[in-house]
């Protein structure tokens, strides 16, 4: 293949047009954002179910505590009752009355025991509502500081996407006046050779893969026709002689 030396030169000018944009992408998806972010997502997602687990906790211990309460109320209202029988004098039999006052009695005990489930489970309820305010605020948190990374984020990336776009019109504009035979070899090159599809021939050096040219091949290039398009012989990417070649 034929191309004139000032169409390979522009060949180099695309070569760093698609590796700056190389370079953008790789920017675009290391962003520390990125990770940040997803740091952050795990972490709500914890928190989110903690706080689910300690709401529900909070709320069956809320219905725990109204029955705790009617039991107390039901046992107080019966002593009341049965206490309103012994003042009134309408029990008269001793063996009601015994029976009565060992009623009042036990059902004083049953009061202060249930009076003491009803403080206990106060206790777990309060203690329920300070773990779901806690998750609460740290949820709040967490979402802030990932919302934060978000735009963080966001603002990156719009700026690489900008930049991107403005070379990749300037890709259009050089890669226009590449003769189509040469860059479409230069395409497929690039696809096989990671990204670098041409490189300068710089002090007898391959760019591509850095390695310097032997005394046959540097004889070589030197025959070979200006506009030839030559290729290196360790990496087969397209190698472009300038004026630092060092021929």
């Amino acid at each position: 293949m034929n191309a004139a030396p000032a169409d390979q030169i522009r060949l180099l000018d695309v070569q760093a047009l698609d590796v700056r944009l190389s370079q953008l992408a790789h920017k675009r998806t290391a962003l520390p954002e990125h990770a940040e972010i997803e740091s952050l997502t795990k972490d709500f997602a914890q928190l989110r179910d903690l706080l689910v687990a300690s709401t529900t906790e909070e709320s069956d211990t809320a219905r725990e505590q109204t029955k705790a309460e009617q039991d107390v109320d039901q046992v107080r209202q019966r002593a009341v009752r049965d206490q309103q029988r012994l003042d009134s004098g309408a029990v008269t039999s001793p063996k009601d009355l015994e029976n009565l006052q060992r009623e009042i009695v036990s059902l004083a005990k049953r009061q202060g025991d249930l009076e003491d489930i009803v403080l206990e489970v106060m206790e777990r309820r309060e203690s329920a509502q300070e773990r779901v305010a806690e998750l609460t605020e740290r949820v709040s948190s967490v979402q802030a500081k990932a919302d934060d990374a978000a735009a963080r984020r966001d603002a990156a990336v719009a700026e690489f996407d900008r930049e991107a776009a403005t070379v990749t019109k300037e890709r259009e504009v050089v890669a226009a006046s590449v003769p189509a035979d040469l860059l479409k070899l230069y395409e497929k090159l690039r696809v096989q050779q990671g990204g670098v599809g041409a490189a300068r021939l710089f002090r007898r050096r391959c760019e591509g893969c850095q390695l310097e040219l032997n005394i046959t091949e540097v004889n070589e290039v030197k025959a070979a026709p200006a506009d030839a398009v030559l290729r290196c012989e360790n990496c087969r990417r397209i190698l472009v002689r300038t004026a630092d070649s060092g021929l």
